[in-house]
């Protein structure tokens, strides 16, 4: 493949427009009521804000991380397409006139929409719309690091970075990708657990009313270890599967499991072990009766599994020759209790899969968060909440275009970032795209869904 030498480049075209995959998939969202939501139930001081909201998540659908990004929305003949876009400056004023309460109201409009969006595409819950599914919820926080001092709530975390830490909730099943049911911005010296049963109450709301009909599993690991997570789980009826913290009364618990109880397992793939610096490819589970939370009051005693998976170390540790000591030196154990019905094995690769919601945050930071915007942190909160609209809008057209599990970059790649030309004939709009895409398929797919009727209602 070379490059011409005589090409001359001339900025001079009205009617082309570098993003045409953004008209069905704004479409999408608005068929699943998108500007009726933030019409109705964002009370924010500034006029026209439904539209303004709009136009920050199809900036960030679009591929932008920052306000200036957002400017990409006025090109060419995007004007021709989309009505109400608007500057910049303007965006981000419109964001800084944000406070809590408004921050509130765009989460509301998150979870309303995720609601309607699993209407229109109905595998976005594949195979938890009936009593017997099974979907799980996976809590997690990771901090996104910030420069300068004018941020607001910014501070030193776990990581020892400095930045604002924000929390999310992240829905999936077996057979669909993950969505965002839940998400929030907090100050970055915020401990992971703070508001955790809150979040995971409000998760679990969501995620029954975008159609999770059957089991739902929470998940977390140890930073979630306490009875705000797993108290919230139970008071919903919901499972939980929850990383222990290695305790005196875990590692007792651990001690006491007898060698014949071990089963080996062998993991389907390998697993990399940074503390061992090794990939792992076998290990022994065994499980054993718990009570956790004997500290708290006794109707917070949480009798449950505790279930072990054990890796031997090729490098034993030193001993001072103890039983106990020579347990731990010559294994890694890694426990977590559950309340599910689930055989050993099961549970145990059930709650290895939690770190599906890692992928969310990390198409997260390679999308609209790869920044916290402004100095404001009401203005960074809403930029966080409109994010998740964003990303679940994304998640919604994959699906709907066949690319069930694809990634948000890969999304803005095949469907979204497409040239076209726009032309007209009588009074419609036709938009001329590349001959020979790779994704035309998929592109149509998505185009059909989001301009057919709605589904009609189920009985």
């Amino acid at each position: 493949m070379k490059a011409s030498h005589t090409i001359r480049p001339v900025f001079d075209d009205p009617n082309l427009v570098s993003a045409a995959g953004l008209v069905p998939a704004m479409l999408l969202a608005e068929s699943a009521g998108l500007h009726d939501l933030l019409a109705e139930q964002v009370s924010v001081a500034s006029p026209n804000a439904a539209v303004k909201a709009a136009s920050v998540v199809g900036g960030m659908l679009a591929g932008a991380d920052s306000i200036d990004d957002l400017d990409l929305l006025r090109h060419g003949g995007m004007d021709r397409l989309f009505a109400g876009v608007r500057a910049p400056s303007t965006l981000g004023t419109f964001l800084r006139s944000f406070t809590h309460g408004h921050v509130q109201q765009l989460d509301a409009v998150g979870g309303h929409l995720l609601a309607g969006l699993t209407c229109r595409v109905p595998g976005m819950i594949a195979g938890a719309a009936t009593d017997q599914g099974l979907a799980f919820l996976d809590v997690d926080d990771t901090i996104r690091e910030v420069h300068g001092y004018r941020k607001q709530g910014a501070g030193y975390g776990y990581t020892r970075v400095r930045g604002l830490n924000i929390q999310l909730a992240a829905l999936s099943t077996p057979l669909a990708a993950p969505v965002i049911t839940r998400a929030r911005l907090r100050k970055g010296s915020t401990s992971s657990a703070r508001g955790a049963g809150r979040m995971l109450a409000q998760a679990i709301t969501t995620a029954r009313a975008a159609g999770v009909a059957g089991h739902l599993l929470c998940r977390a690991d140890s930073a979630y270890y306490g009875w705000a997570f797993v108290g919230a789980a139970l008071r919903a009826k919901a499972w939980f599967s929850v990383t222990a913290r290695m305790t005196k009364k875990v590692t007792r618990a651990i001690a006491g499991i007898a060698e014949d109880d071990w089963q080996p397992i062998k993991y389907p793939q390998a697993v990399y072990d940074e503390a061992e610096q090794r990939w792992v490819s076998d290990a022994e589970v065994a499980e054993v009766g718990f009570v956790a939370f004997t500290g708290r009051r006794k109707a917070e005693h949480v009798p449950c599994r505790l279930v072990v998976r054990r890796v031997k170390r090729l490098q034993p540790l030193a001993s001072d020759g103890s039983e106990q000591q020579e347990l731990f030196a010559a294994y890694r154990h890694h426990a977590f209790i559950t309340n599910t019905t689930f055989t050993m094995v099961e549970a145990d690769q059930l709650h290895r899969d939690h770190a599906i919601v890692e992928q969310v945050i990390a198409e997260l930071k390679d999308g609209p968060l790869a920044h916290l915007p402004s100095g404001k942190y009401a203005a960074n909160a809403a930029w966080v909440a409109l994010a998740v609209i964003a990303f679940n809008i994304a998640r919604a057209a994959a699906i709907a275009a066949n690319l069930t599990k694809a990634r948000w970059a890969t999304l803005r790649r095949k469907l979204i970032n497409v040239p076209a030309r726009i032309a007209a004939t009588g009074r419609r709009l036709v938009l001329h795209l590349p001959t020979h895409w790779p994704w035309a398929d998929a592109w149509e797919a998505l185009h059909a869904v989001a301009t057919s009727p709605p589904r009609p209602a189920t009985p």
